[in-house]
């Protein structure tokens, strides 16, 4: 009949209840911005290991009429790409992630 740990009286009929404020009313909590540090760590990590020479780059200088095969290692193709997409995996789940409270 009626709800648990909750008294009535007819004074409080009709009126608003008041719902209380947490005093924590930030919504992300330590392991969240942990998270998300971990996260951009990733993402940064991905880009830098996708960094190096373009396709006509030979020791520091263009020359076009070489072909520099080490654009297609597989640092850059696979492992850079992965660590990326890792980074903004976590970076979802951080943001997701609820604080518990």
């Amino acid at each position: 009949m009626s709800k648990k740990n909750k008294k009535f009286s007819a004074a409080d009929f009709g009126k608003p209840e008041v719902k209380r404020v947490p005093e924590n009313t930030f919504y992300f909590g330590k392991e969240n911005y942990k998270l998300m540090l971990i996260g951009l760590a990733l993402i940064l990590v991905g880009f830098l290991l996708m960094l190096g020479p373009d396709a006509n780059t030979v020791d520091g200088k263009y020359d076009p009429n070489v072909w520099n095969e080490g654009i297609f290692s597989i640092r850059r193709i696979r492992i850079a790409p992965l660590f990326v997409i890792a980074g903004f995996v976590v970076e979802v789940y951080a943001i997701l992630r609820r604080n518990k409270i």
